[in-house]
């Protein structure tokens, strides 16, 4: 069977099955619709949540943007999984016992405010609404080479597919659908580096075999992969930093705490019947998400080994990188490339006339290798690779069989379409539940309720499909600012209702509105006013990454302290909180049936 019969088998089958599901479980309910009836399984929720958070960003870019960055790569992994502990440990169970829907809701409990739930309203729409754009980033990459449309057609046909699902089945679908896509992507990510670790370490496990030796020679992988990196006028893969170290740990801290304020996750512990039940969730969650975060590394240095080992015959063999022969002829160039030139995601620019292939670092500061290149006639890198199609790209390069290339479309399709899905629901939820029902049309009824929240959903997914076909960056770079979003808003206003007895609501209030307010100028400055092209103006502070060389992706976490910051400064000149509300917030940490100490 050729690939692309294989591959609309192999999605086409998957697709099938989730909208089986979805019809199955539809939801008949507001309850159903918003947290699944609250009786799911902590298993099958830990699997759902692991679904419903790894994201476009995580199968497809992830690992993309590691083996570009190198070491600093390193800053996603701490960053999402660091996150995610933070959550589980310090967030979801509290929110669970609140027994509330949503995250604007807790708001309005908590800080006893209308005005506090709008402003939570917004910052969740700015979050997800930048999450989506990420994901159907990645939606139209996938769809793109493996259906031989364009992105743009394959981000429509995307927002078709969780258009049905979502907007009928509501988070009792999306939940059971969650653990079927988990099931796709999952094998979708292992099966292919278990094949590439195979062949390049003779090593089964990926994650032993990114620290075993190059097969064949007596050369660990990752000191093969640095001496090609570093011929080909690259930084060392095992050093290098994205920027400074101050950017590095800042974006990482932004990714943590963002990661502990995505409202789509933190609903997904609503939907256990028990407090117990949420921290068993987020446990069995973090299991599932670990098997592909500690596969992450191994498929990025082993996919840039085979890059550049396809381009240059002599890397792998340590011979003349810059005799002519060495730079494969683009006439003769695999077939894998002219499938994805056809998405423009992979393009060749013959620089210097040769009709071949030189990819390699024309900005590099080492002279002695620039002269090499001119020498040899180099006139610059002729190929340009997006980061986003390494993965999907991966087995390809490795030259596996056609049912595992078109298992990893499948799968990251699954990715992108479980985390869209989730994020729409948030969104569904933020307008028709707290801002309709709780605020503007109390009377709502339950099946007003529910086509509301089913017509916020539709009108979310064309908002976030046309941004996705103009994104502001590669997938996870998208989500990246996403998730500064969430953490200089969401996170310490969360983290304050929680554990501050004394926040009140004007504090609370002017803290998501600051720290929101300060990320979104400096996102915007960078990447247009609404991610908008041509509208950036970061030219009228000199340069971009003005403050202390942060870049825009890693503001979150400057946001946060602003946040908090003026929260407290705002709470000391305002009204106390009142007793009631001091007394809800004591008695939310406190364990069920939990007793006074006494002496013995």
């Amino acid at each position: 069977m050729s690939l692309q019969a294989m591959t609309y088998l192999v999605v086409g089958l998957t697709f099938a099955l989730y909208l089986g599901i979805a019809f199955w479980s539809r939801a008949g309910s507001t309850k159903e619709f918003y947290v699944a009836g609250g009786g799911v399984h902590p298993v099958i929720n830990g699997m759902a949540t692991g679904a419903d958070w790894m994201s476009a960003a995580s199968f497809i870019s992830m690992a993309g943007m590691i083996g570009y960055m190198g070491y600093g790569g390193a800053l996603f992994l701490m960053g999402w999984t660091g996150g995610y502990v933070l959550l589980a440990m310090l967030l979801a169970p509290y929110l669970r016992k609140f027994g509330k829907y949503t995250v604007p809701d807790f708001f309005k409990s908590r800080y006893y405010s209308n005005t506090a739930t709008v402003v939570a309203v917004i910052c969740l729409l700015v979050a997800s609404t930048t999450y989506i754009i990420g994901q159907m980033t990645g939606v139209g990459v996938a769809f793109s080479r493996f259906l031989g449309v364009s992105s743009q057609m394959g981000v429509i046909i995307g927002m078709a597919i969780v258009f049905v699902y979502a907007v009928f089945g509501g988070m009792k679908g999306i939940t059971y659908t969650q653990v079927a896509q988990y099931c796709v992507l999952i094998l979708a990510y292992t099966i292919p580096a278990i094949f590439i670790s195979l062949q390049l370490t003779g090593n089964p496990i990926p994650q032993l075999g990114l620290g075993g030796h190059y097969v064949g020679s007596d050369m660990a992988l990752l000191t093969k992969l640095d001496h090609i990196v570093n011929d080909l006028g690259f930084g060392k893969y095992t050093t290098a930093v994205p920027g400074s170290k101050l950017n590095m740990f800042v974006y990482t801290v932004s990714l943590m705490i963002g990661t502990a304020g995505l409202p789509h996750v933190i609903i997904r512990f609503f939907t256990v019947p028990k407090v117990k039940d949420a921290r068993s969730s987020a446990g069995w969650a973090l299991v599932f998400i670990a098997i592909l975060y500690t596969t992450a590394p191994s498929v990025a240095a082993m996919a840039r080994l085979n890059l550049h080992a396809t381009i240059n015959t002599e890397v792998k063999s340590g011979g003349d990188i810059f005799a002519p022969e060495a730079s494969i002829s683009y006439d003769t160039r695999p077939e894998w490339m002219k499938r994805w030139e056809v998405t423009g995601l992979l393009k060749f620019e013959d620089k210097n006339g040769d009709g071949r292939i030189q990819y390699y670092n024309d900005t590099s500061k080492n002279p002695e290798f620039l002269a090499k290149a001119e020498a040899a006639g180099w006139k610059g890198s002729e190929l340009t690779v997006n980061n986003d199609i390494m993965v999907l790209a991966n087995p390809e390069i490795a030259k596996l069989p056609n049912w595992v290339i078109a298992l990893v479309a499948a799968g990251g399709l699954a990715a992108a379409l479980s985390t869209a899905a989730g994020l729409l629901l948030a969104i569904a939820s933020a307008i028709s539940h707290d801002l309709l029902k709780n605020m503007l049309m109390k009377d709502l009824s339950e099946k007003g309720e529910l086509m509301a929240g089913r017509i916020a959903m539709a009108c979310a997914i064309v908002v976030a499909g046309y941004l996705g076909m103009y994104p502001p960056d590669f997938a996870a770079g998208t989500v990246a600012i996403a998730f500064g979003l969430a953490a200089s808003s969401i996170f310490p206003a969360l983290m304050m209702g929680i554990f501050s007895k004394t926040m009140n609501k004007q504090g609370a209030i002017a803290g998501m509105i600051a720290g929101l307010g300060f990320t979104m100028i400096y996102v915007f400055a960078h990447t247009g006013i609404f991610y908008i092209q041509g509208t950036e103006y970061w030219q009228i502070f000199g340069k971009k990454d003005f403050f202390f060389g942060i870049s825009p992706n890693a503001i979150g976490a400057i946001g946060a302290v602003v946040n908090f910051a003026v929260a407290f400064a705002v709470k000391n000149m305002t009204t106390p909180v009142p007793d009631h509300i001091a007394a809800m917030v004591e008695s939310v940490r406190i364990p069920k049936g939990a007793g006074g100490a006494v002496d013995h």
